[in-house]
């Protein structure tokens, strides 16, 4: 059961179940009259957009992009794995469930997954945004390879999406995406390589 206390006055049981507010409560009249049915106003209910942009401003983690061969160093011409690592921090990251947030009198919790991601190459191209997270050597589905030697900044972009439920709710897709800036940039060095014959026989 619920109580409610109407203008501080004695606290009166609401005849309604517990999850969710009254929208109503007896109290009892002035003297010689019959008691009197009050309106309860519910709390205000969040929007959808401002459970939307609650999500958004989640303090994610950022991943940066792993590079195989390892060392920031490849070569011209060899094909050069990436994928995306998220870091040890404290931010929210795929797979994880935000802390309560406080909205309006609600509490809302988010569950964060992976929508895709994006890999810089940093010679002017990408991969395209796609749901695969990379891997290393045979299997890994993120490669490219470089036409020219130099340093080239490299970095994978990420969208987070996921669910958020109320009040201890069912869980419900958040419908928005996350769109992560600034992610950390490292510096791959592609080298040249030479042959040269240094024996012959007839």
């Amino acid at each position: 059961m619920t109580q409610v206390s109407v203008n501080d006055g004695p606290w009166q049981s609401s005849a309604r179940a517990s999850c969710g507010p009254p929208r109503a409560v007896t109290v009892p009249g002035a003297p010689g009259e019959p008691p009197r049915t009050v309106p309860v106003q519910p709390p205000p209910v969040p929007t959808m957009a401002q459970i939307q942009t609650a999500f958004r401003e989640l303090p994610f983690s950022k991943p940066s992009v792993s590079i195989q061969p390892k060392g920031n160093k490849t070569l011209k011409g060899l094909k050069t794995f990436y994928a995306a690592a998220w870091p040890g921090d404290s931010g929210l990251q795929p797979g994880e469930t935000s802390k309560p947030v406080k909205l309006l009198s609600w509490t809302i919790d988010f569950r964060v997954a992976a929508q895709d991601y994006r890999y810089d190459f940093g010679d002017g191209t990408t991969s395209g945004w796609t749901t695969s997270t990379g891997g290393t050597y045979p299997d890994g589905d993120v490669t490219h390879t470089y036409k020219n030697t130099g340093d080239k900044d490299v970095k994978v972009d990420a969208r987070l999406t996921g669910q958020y439920r109320v009040n201890g709710g069912q869980w419900q897709d958040i419908a928005t995406v996350a769109d992560l800036q600034d992610e950390p940039v490292d510096t791959l060095e592609v080298l040249g390589t030479r042959t040269r014959l240094t024996s012959y026989t007839y």
